[in-house]
């Protein structure tokens, strides 16, 4: 229904075309890099790849796209992940209906944009931040333990986590094995509530 609304809300205007859709973040991933739309707006808590992560992924195939990040949190945690990863935009789902045009032709425009509720807390990171990357907390894990990370929290299977990534079960159980002595964690439940709290996926979104 989200989804619906903000298409029916751009395609209203016109100077602006959907050229896509897509229900998790590897489809986003992939439609961003076959479709190479303008702008790309992206939910921050998506199933198999967040918006994180799909961010990283997207920019490092085009740098120039433009990325929104959309996201029913506030919180700063969530809003200093998306920057990091280079999206150029932040917008709560509270504000996304009224704000999305202005925003995308404002990433168009080569400006930043972020929802009015958020933009004190984004100036703070900045004002304490000023590079990005020195918020960064914790093991440094790779692109893939992330995606590991995220798909346990979600609560896949080794065989369905293979599926997905295109790996043999083996390897993701080396993954799996490698990642939880990285984190010394030893849980899925611990693993779970690592994953949240680094904005990897989300319990409520």
């Amino acid at each position: 229904m989200m989804r619906e609304g903000l298409r029916s809300a751009l395609e209203e205007q016109p100077d602006l075309t959907v050229v896509g859709e897509a229900d998790n973040g590897r489809v986003a991933v992939e439609l961003a890099r076959t479709l190479s739309p303008d702008v790309v707006v992206i939910d921050v808590s998506m199933p198999e790849l967040n918006g994180i992560d799909a961010t990283r992924q997207i920019l490092a195939h085009a740098p120039g796209m433009k990325i929104i990040a959309l996201s029913m949190h506030g919180d700063k945690r969530y809003i200093t992940k998306m920057l990091e990863a280079g999206a150029v935009a932040y917008l709560l789902k509270s504000d996304a209906m009224t704000e999305l045009v202005r925003a995308v032709r404002g990433v168009v425009a080569n400006e930043t944009y972020f929802s009015p509720s958020v933009a004190r807390d984004v100036l703070e990171l900045y004002v304490r931040h000023p590079n990005p990357g020195t918020t960064a907390s914790g093991p440094q894990l790779s692109d893939r333990e992330r995606e590991v990370l995220q798909l346990l929290a979600e609560g896949k299977s080794s065989k369905e986590m293979a599926e997905i990534l295109h790996l043999s079960v083996k390897t993701v159980e080396t993954h799996r094995s490698r990642l939880m002595r990285r984190l010394s964690i030893h849980t899925i439940a611990e693993l779970t509530k690592y994953a949240v709290r680094e904005g990897l996926t989300s319990l409520d979104d």
